[in-house]
């Protein structure tokens, strides 16, 4: 079994986090459909942003499956100190440490993965958190900079050796963002270079993926990003998977209704109608995404103004899908 510090996850299969996505409601879902850990959405540790509402909500774990994880994201040691220690007050009781964002608005800040740059910062970053709680802190990160400045193996050595219990790779580098193939090898080496978990991260979208990125890396835990976009159960075949082999079968229509109907619904509670209609578009597309649907009805869905008006149009659509199956 995969533990971080004292926690022992059911399954070795994680949820990335990701700004935008991984809000309480995604992860609460996330988790019931078998993800054996999930990760906040990144928070700010500039102290003068707590009492936004952004952070305000990022901050939020009621009903949330233990152990809960907050990612944090900055560039000072002794302030990321001190936001590890107010989230781990709130409920915390892992801190994640962001230095693989690529997002340009995190990077000019010399946060997310552009401190990789910075191999001595990056050290007084991870040992002036670790040593302020006493909770696990892990680390996210990516194989370095760009393609010629890869540190990713010089990074992990000095992640264990300021005290990690877990570490994170998306195998791209900072430059590469989103684009071109992952580098498996790298994230091998990083394996074969340290003593603690390492989760491999990247392009994983299916539970025969992630066997073979897990056999390949050696990883002792894999980490799911936007290929749970629209498929909040996706953790949970990717573990059955890993476990015993056992291949599980996509959900059925009305179960993936059910699912979304419930998301939309949290959604417009969790943020308010006019946040909620707004946030429940892009979700309501990555389903859309994974059904046999025709026509424009993301179009349609983000034309609507109430949460009203979204719960009619996705009956209709389930609707309109169901009588497709029973003529079939």
């Amino acid at each position: 079994m995969l533990r971080i510090g004292s926690y022992t996850l059911p399954n070795p299969v994680a949820l990335a986090p990701m700004a935008g996505v991984t809000d309480l409601p995604f992860r609460r879902l996330c988790a019931e459909h078998g993800a054996g850990l999930v990760v906040s959405e990144m928070v700010n540790a500039d102290p003068s942003l707590r009492q936004t509402r952004k952070t305000l909500l990022r901050s939020r774990h009621d009903g949330e499956a233990e152990p809960r994880s907050v990612q944090i994201v900055g560039n000072d040691p002794e302030t990321m100190a001190e936001a590890a220690r107010y989230n781990v007050a709130q409920g915390a009781q892992i801190i994640d440490i962001n230095m693989g964002c690529p997002a340009k608005k995190v990077c000019r800040k010399a946060a997310g993965s552009a401190l990789l740059a910075d191999e001595e910062l990056v050290a007084r970053i991870l040992s002036t958190v670790v040593d302020a709680v006493d909770v696990p802190v892990t680390l996210k990160i990516r194989t370095g900079t760009a393609p010629g400045q890869r540190n990713g193996v010089a990074i992990a050595q000095i992640a264990e050796q300021a005290g990690i219990s877990a570490l994170a790779v998306h195998g791209r580098t900072r430059a590469c963002a989103f684009k071109g193939e992952v580098e498996y090898d790298t994230i091998a080496d990083i394996v074969a270079a340290t003593h603690f978990p390492v989760f491999a991260n990247g392009d994983i979208d299916s539970p025969q993926k992630a066997r073979q990125v897990r056999e390949h890396t050696g990883a002792a835990g894999i980490m799911i990003g936007r290929g749970a976009q629209g498929r909040p159960w996706l953790c949970g075949q990717i573990a059955a998977y890993l476990e015993n082999g056992r291949l599980l079968p996509e959900p059925s229509l009305d179960a993936r209704f059910e699912v979304i109907n419930r998301h939309l619904a949290e959604l417009h509670e969790f943020y308010g109608d006019f946040m909620g209609v707004r946030i429940a578009r892009k979700h309501m597309g990555w389903y859309l995404q994974h059904l046999p649907v025709a026509g424009d009805w993301r179009k349609q869905f983000n034309a609507l103004g109430t949460p009203m008006e979204q719960r009619r149009l996705t009956d209709h659509i389930f609707n309109s899908l169901n009588n497709k199956e029973i003529a079939a």
